[in-house]
């Protein structure tokens, strides 16, 4: 299976499978001399991991990341970095009646179609399992990157109930388990998710993720974008259907004049932009403004409601996915959208030190 890899010059590579003993990483271009331990890798996958709340899988995941290599005295060495996670909470007899036949709205027959061969355990490969290891990944990116680029996310929409951007509050978003930074959307949103997993369905979300201390200049003009490998990263992410950056779809219904991120001059004598229609990203260059992009999630695959399928032999049935699943997988994927727009400037701050100094 090709695919497994991210990046051109800080680059990671992630094996294992939902099921499998262990998944792992190898994230290979990282300069040397950077301060490295496992805990500034826990301290992320600690907010992606199961079972923290009753909104997510009930799975129990402790998700503790061992340093395999690359790493000598809590400095990296410039070698590949080695990571891996042992799988320890996995249930391989939930699956028992998912071994021939497909689960509607999963990779499952996409999958089989394309290798002939797959796991059913929850997956295999093709599990939001391995976003772990680009958690991980990313915490080693936001070091590469230096305390100087904040990057953070949110969650914004449940469903179709959406925040008010009024009442943004970043203090807000580590006190919930939704990550959502308006205090008063929190509890319509319990009363919500809790109606929705009690009925073992699912639901989706919209998440945005910005990026701020970013300098002007990473990207290119042509095929190398910035805006382009990031929406690449985020669309990689199980479960996303849909990327925007900046004003996104909502750019096709200004005017030319409305669009336009304007420019002035501070008083302290540096440029200062107006608007950020842009996200950010000029022409595929950053252009150090802050970077912002959303992402819409679909709801998990899988619930408790019969739903029509076939198996491998094409004959027709009704499965349940039985099982721990997330009733909203938006919750778990704000800390990996996080990550991927990590891995993406890390990448691309390297590649534009290569190439410019």
């Amino acid at each position: 299976m090709s695919g497994n890899s991210f990046g051109v010059i800080f680059r990671f590579t992630t094996f294992g499978e939902s099921h499998g003993q262990a998944i792992g990483a190898i994230v290979d271009g990282v300069p040397p001399r950077l301060s490295l331990t496992e805990a500034d890798i826990q301290m992320w996958l600690d907010k992606r991991r199961p079972g923290l709340s009753p909104f997510t899988t009930q799975r129990q995941e402790p998700d503790r990341v061992q340093i395999l290599s690359g790493v000598y005295e809590g400095m990296t060495t410039g070698t590949p970095i080695g990571l891996l996670i042992a799988n320890v909470d996995w249930r391989a007899k939930d699956y028992a009646d998912l071994l021939t036949a497909f689960r509607p709205g999963h990779a499952d027959y996409s999958y089989w179609k394309k290798y002939g061969v797959r796991d059913p355990r929850g997956g295999g490969r093709s599990s939001a399992r391995e976003t772990a290891m680009r958690v991980a990944a990313g915490a080693i990116a936001r070091i590469v990157l230096g305390s100087s680029v904040t990057i953070r996310g949110a969650m914004i929409q449940l469903g179709t109930q959406t925040i008010d951007r009024t009442r943004w509050d970043w203090t807000e978003v580590p006190r919930n388990p939704f990550f959502c930074p308006d205090p008063v959307a929190v509890h319509a949103w319990e009363r919500c998710l809790d109606s929705v997993r009690k009925r073992g369905s699912s639901i989706g979300a919209v998440i945005e993720v910005t990026a701020e201390g970013v300098p002007p200049g990473l990207g290119t003009p042509v095929y190398d974008k910035l805006d382009a490998d990031l929406a690449k990263a985020l669309m990689s992410i199980n479960a996303v259907k849909g990327v925007e950056i900046g004003a996104g779809f909502s750019a096709a219904t200004l005017s030319g004049e409305e669009n336009a991120d304007e420019m002035r001059i501070s008083q302290e004598g540096r440029e200062l932009f107006l608007s950020n229609n842009a996200g950010g990203i000029l022409g595929g260059i950053s252009s150090g403004q802050p970077i912002v992009a959303r992402l819409a999630v679909k709801p998990t695959s899988s619930i408790l409601t019969p739903r029509r399928t076939i198996d491998i032999y094409y004959k027709e049935k009704e499965i349940v996915t039985r099982g721990r699943h997330d009733p909203c997988v938006g919750l778990r994927a704000v800390p990996v959208a996080e990550a991927m727009l990590a891995c993406t400037l890390a990448d691309h701050m390297l590649r534009q030190r290569a190439q410019c100094g």
